[in-house]
C-alpha cells in the first residue's frame, strides 16, 4: 500500500481525492490529470486525507 499523496500547487494531480493543506489549511476535491490549486498558505502543500478512487 502506497504512502498518502502530497501535492505541490501548480503541480498535475497524481491521483484523484481529498486533500487538505499540509499548515492547516481547506479541504479540496482534487481530480487526476487537473493542476492543484493555490494553496491559503505560503508553503503549504495538499495532503491527500481521502483517496476517492482506491481501486487504481
Amino acid at each position: 500500500m502506497a504512502g498518502k499523496k502530497t501535492v505541490k500547487p501548480g503541480e498535475k494531480v497524481q491521483d484523484s481525492g481529498i486533500y487538505k493543506g499540509t499548515k492547516g489549511g481547506k479541504k479540496t476535491t482534487l481530480v487526476k490529470g487537473k493542476t492543484a490549486p493555490p494553496t491559503t498558505k505560503k508553503g503549504e502543500k495538499n495532503k491527500q486525507k481521502v483517496d476517492t478512487n482506491p481501486n487504481n
